[in-house]
């Protein structure tokens, strides 16, 4: 039987690392599933349903206000909405520039807008970024004028930015300067949240062992990826379950003074590039 007074989780995306953190965080709470896909949404419910989770699927386009509104809105009628995770993004080989544009920058602007409208005090969020805005960062692809742009800008008016303009980027630009822009643009929230009693923060994952990992290692960048990971202090690729790990870290009581920031969980990856 649900329980009336759990509070509840809300995971938007629910792949490799999206199902990860649902089960590690989960237990005791009502878990709210979103997804574009209904197949692989309510293929991810009745496994946790089955597996004795209490969950509601909601579909969403993340890249839609309204939709993301209706998600909050239907997350805060289930009880206090106490943690949101933004997993739902594309990769380089699986969509175009401006469909990458839409999902991983502008979807993770709307959801650090919407959720604090109905974040519980004492709640936190979780942006799933990637390691991939580090390197736009390293290697210097924006110029600082551009970073306070991406951070700062109204949401409406975001993919109006020059530096962000499909024609003049590929795929994979893209999805790094849309990375770099998560992080950024969570620093820039941490107040907006904090206001409501609640923190956010970011998590940049390395290569993790999703399907959507192993798509971009069986890509034409996958010997590039597979040298990075064996130059890294692990010498391994990262797991989802790594991923839920330190998720649950940052939505916990242990990290209270932990806000605006971004946690790098790539198995040392960027850290050997940059030395």
């Amino acid at each position: 039987m649900p329980n009336q007074f759990a509070s509840v989780l809300v995971v938007i995306g629910v792949g490799g690392m999206g199902k990860a953190i649902a089960r590690r965080l989960g237990a005791g709470q009502r878990v709210v599933l979103a997804d574009f896909n209904d197949t692989i949404l309510n293929a991810a419910k009745d496994e946790l349903q089955g597996d004795g989770f209490d969950v509601t699927a909601c579909n969403v386009d993340v890249s839609k206000a309204e939709s993301m509104t209706a998600l909050a809105s239907a997350a805060a009628q289930l009880g206090p909405v106490m943690q949101v995770v933004h997993t739902a993004g594309l990769s380089p080989t699986m969509a175009p520039t401006e469909a990458i544009l839409n999902v991983d920058l502008l979807g993770v602007a709307l959801m650090l807008d919407t959720f604090p409208t109905v974040i519980h005090p004492g709640g936190a969020g979780v942006v799933i970024a990637s390691m991939a805005g580090h390197t736009a960062s390293l290697y210097h692809m924006l110029a600082p004028e551009d970073e306070r742009a991406l951070a700062t800008t109204p949401t409406d008016q975001l993919l109006t930015l020059p530096c962000v303009t499909p024609s003049a980027l590929n795929p994979g630009t893209a999805y790094s300067l849309a990375k770099r822009a998560n992080q950024v643009r969570v620093q820039a929230a941490a107040r907006t949240w904090g206001a409501k009693g609640a923190r956010i923060n970011s998590i940049s994952p390395g290569i993790i062992a999703t399907p959507m990992g192993q798509q971009e290692l069986a890509s034409e960048s996958g010997a590039q990826m597979r040298a990075m990971i064996s130059g890294s202090a692990t010498g391994r690729l990262g797991t989802p379950s790594d991923i839920a790990a330190a998720t649950a870290f940052l939505l916990s009581q242990d990290a209270a003074f932990i806000t605006g920031t971004d946690v790098l969980v790539d198995g040392g990856v960027i850290a050997s590039m940059s030395a």
